[in-house]
């Protein structure tokens, strides 16, 4: 009878006797063309790989803002004083019998005498020529390795250079360590290994979920497939457009656990079928037109969400947007496409291990989620308040959240960078990790009246006489009293560009601008900071309509976007506590600038794919009964064990990357982890059915006039 059956479909017949969705086309096509879906995935992943290799990539790093005070003063540099508009690297010396001795003096004006011939080198000021450059006890000194370019655009390979020259003098009682954005970049850890554990880690969950190490590699196929050919397009796309050199191994980190989650939902969904007695075919139409219209309304969140980053205009991390948007949505079409060709493959094989093995598991499973939802209806109130109460509490850190950029103060104690950041610490203090660069647009007497304003300012170490780059155009150097990544900086820049400068510019006639590095990564905090309301309340409303779309319920859209804001506040609230206050031993620091909406758009995102796969569930049973208690039991009995091991997939490939090394990488692989343990787990299968037991038959209520006048997006094809 099955044969008979998969013949019909086979001749193109659709499994139902309505007219065939969208979503069942796709998978009545990919099935029967399977091998020309599969070779024409493989051809598009071998062609854009063979690609990205022969041409290689070209990130680039641009926090720039237009408006801003620390891009204006860049732009005048380098139109006025190009020479002067590039990065810089800081070569730190240190000899206990002091740096005046002979044969320590001459090997360090030796060495720096070679790094001056290096590629992109301009000058090089040491501290043999300016007493200011060597501590009060002589011990340690530094030398400025001024370049032509911006970190952004010097290699690494040429970075490197210039630190093995430095280091090659670092003998006989003279220790040589270096600092500044393009060392910091040559010296970028790999995360390679995360992305091996977190995958490794995912094949065990699948296993001991599916019983079998075969139908637990398809997932890992979807995902590998997607994050690969999304990989070579970044790279390709790197030659034309600002990617940003974090890009890549942020797209793997969403990639993995976005494909292999989307891929689960929808193959859980064909063993489901095959388990009722469906045949494969049929099976998997039904799956693609189940699971995979939740995958796709929760894949569109993320991207509208990720696009709604670009309209922020936030310098790089647009191209990071658009790329992991662009992830989101490979990983899409695989799930919706490759996956059903590769269910036609290797189907029958797949078939005999479930109908051999699963039905003991399903029905166990099935009661253990059934007595859970009778248990939490019983204490409905407890079970919703009590867990709220304490993601509430937990999410409170959140308020005290610092956005910044660490500075090699929050590297690895066994770096170079780190090293000199300490020495230079130690030998001047903390705020010469990080001098501010003021530009000042004049005559002589005017940038002399400001140094002497900035010399005096609270917060000021130290303030550099100006040094002339051009005509009436000067830069003067000030040094806080606090390191780059204090929010003491953040204030003395501040303080500096609405107090002491304006007072200047106003008896002098002169203009003043304060940039470098340290405000220039203090402009970007800012302005995510104060455009973050903005982009919330967009993603947020743009969600609930789509809920109120799909479920035609009023209370539903809200509750979800109580319960999505209290996941991704709790993720805040411990990443503020871990990387910003330094719990679990790590390096106090601020939290990257660009980490909380990146981290906002996709867990919002995957949020609205846990509520969405669940609630369909339960509106399906309600609209067969009406009876609200029954809809949400057998509901969570048919998904509560997909959403945990899908929550348990992601947070074992984001929580891989905590062994990154790299801070930006471990904040947010930390903080998906955490915000996809508490939605999964403790939102998604104890605070939302026992909220949905308290609203009973009115969650699903939608006024009348209302519900004439909104059109219908079933999540269901009937």
């Amino acid at each position: 009878m099955a044969t008979s059956q998969e013949s019909l479909v086979e001749a193109g017949d659709s499994p139902g006797t309505a007219r065939p969705s969208l979503f069942e086309r796709v998978a009545q096509v990919s099935y029967r063309r399977r091998w020309w879906a599969l070779v024409g995935w493989v051809v598009v992943l071998v062609a854009v790989s063979l690609g990205s290799q022969a041409v290689g990539d070209d990130y680039r790093n641009n926090f720039g803002l237009p408006g801003t005070d620390s891009q204006k003063a860049l732009d005048v540099l380098q139109e006025r004083a190009p020479a002067q508009a590039g990065s810089t690297i800081t070569i730190v010396l240190k000899a206990d019998g002091g740096l005046a001795g002979t044969q320590t003096r001459e090997r360090a004006e030796s060495m720096l005498a070679q790094v001056e011939k290096e590629p992109h080198v301009v000058s090089v000021a040491g501290p043999y020529r300016n007493s200011q450059a060597l501590s009060e006890d002589g011990t340690i000194g530094y030398a400025t390795v001024a370049l032509d370019k911006q970190s952004e655009d010097i290699p690494a390979e040429d970075a490197q250079k210039i630190i093995d020259t430095a280091q090659k003098a670092g003998t006989d009682g003279l220790r040589v360590e270096l600092s500044g954005d393009p060392v910091r970049a040559a010296q970028g850890e790999d995360s390679g290994s995360a992305e091996g554990i977190g995958i490794l880690a995912a094949l065990v969950i699948l296993v001991l979920l599916f019983g079998s190490l075969f139908a637990a590699v398809l997932p890992v196929a979807i995902a590998l497939f997607a994050v690969g050919t999304t990989l070579g397009l970044i790279v390709l796309a790197s030659h034309v457009a600002t990617i940003a050199n974090f890009t890549a191994p942020l797209m793997m980190l969403v990639g993995l656990g976005v494909g292999i989650d989307y891929a689960l939902l929808v193959f859980s969904r064909f063993r489901s079928e095959l388990i009722d007695g469906t045949d494969r075919r049929t099976a998997t139409i039904r799956a693609i037109d189940t699971a995979g219209r939740t995958v796709f309304f929760a894949g569109c969140t993320v991207i509208v969400a990720l696009l709604g980053l670009v309209v922020l205009g936030l310098g790089a991390l647009q191209g990071v947007a658009v790329a992991v948007a662009l992830t989101v949505l490979l990983t899409m079409i695989a799930s919706l496409t490759l996956l059903p060709a590769l269910l036609a493959v290797f189907g029958g094989r797949i078939e005999k291990q479930v109908r051999r093995r699963v039905e003991k598991g399903r029905s166990a499973g099935g009661e253990r989620w059934s007595r859970w939802s009778g248990a939490v209806q019983r204490r409905a109130w407890a079970a919703a308040l009590i867990p709220t109460a304490l993601l509430a509490g937990l999410s409170l850190p959140a308020l005290d959240m610092r956005l910044g950029f660490a500075d090699a103060g929050t590297d690895d104690r066994s770096t170079t960078t780190r090293q000199a950041y300490d020495l230079l610490a130690d030998g001047f203090g903390p705020g010469f990790n990080g001098p501010l660069i003021v530009l000042a647009e004049g005559d002589t007497a005017a940038a002399t009246e400001a140094r002497t304003a900035l010399e005096g300012a609270k917060g000021v170490a130290a303030a550099l006489p100006p040094q002339s780059v051009g005509e009436d155009l000067s830069t003067i150097i000030v040094f806080p009293d606090s390191a780059p990544r204090d929010g003491a900086t953040n204030e003395l820049v501040g303080q500096l560009r609405d107090d002491v400068l304006p007072s200047v510019a106003a008896k002098t006639d002169g203009t003043f601008l304060v940039g470098g590095s340290t405000a220039s990564a203090e402009d970007f905090s800012d302005a995510v900071a104060s455009r973050l309301p903005v982009f919330i309340a967009v993603v947020v409303g743009l969600s609930m309509l789509l809920l109120l779309l799909v479920f035609r319920s009023i209370l539903i859209p809200l509750k979800a976007a109580v319960l999505n804001l209290l996941s991704i506040g709790v993720a805040m609230g411990v990443m503020t506590l871990v990387f910003q206050n330094g719990a679990l031993g790590m390096e106090k620091g601020p939290i990257e600038a660009y980490v909380p909406v990146m981290i906002f758009a996709i867990v919002f995102g995957l949020s609205m794919d846990y509520e969405v796969f669940l609630l369909s569930r339960m509106h399906e049973e309600w609209e067969r009964g009406k009876d609200a208690a029954l809809a949400i039991g057998r509901g969570l009995a048919t998904t509560g064990q997909v959403v945990t091991a899908a929550g348990a997939i992601m947070i074992v490939v984001f929580g891989a990357f905590m062994f990154s090394g790299d801070r930006m990488l471990m904040q947010f692989g930390f903080g998906l982890a955490v915000a996809v343990f508490v939605d999964a787990v403790i939102i998604r299968c104890l605070v939302l059915p026992a909220v949905m037991h308290l609203f009973g038959r009115y969650a699903w209520w939608l006024p009348e006039g209302l519900a004439k006048r909104l059109p219908r997006v079933a999540i269901e094809h009937s």
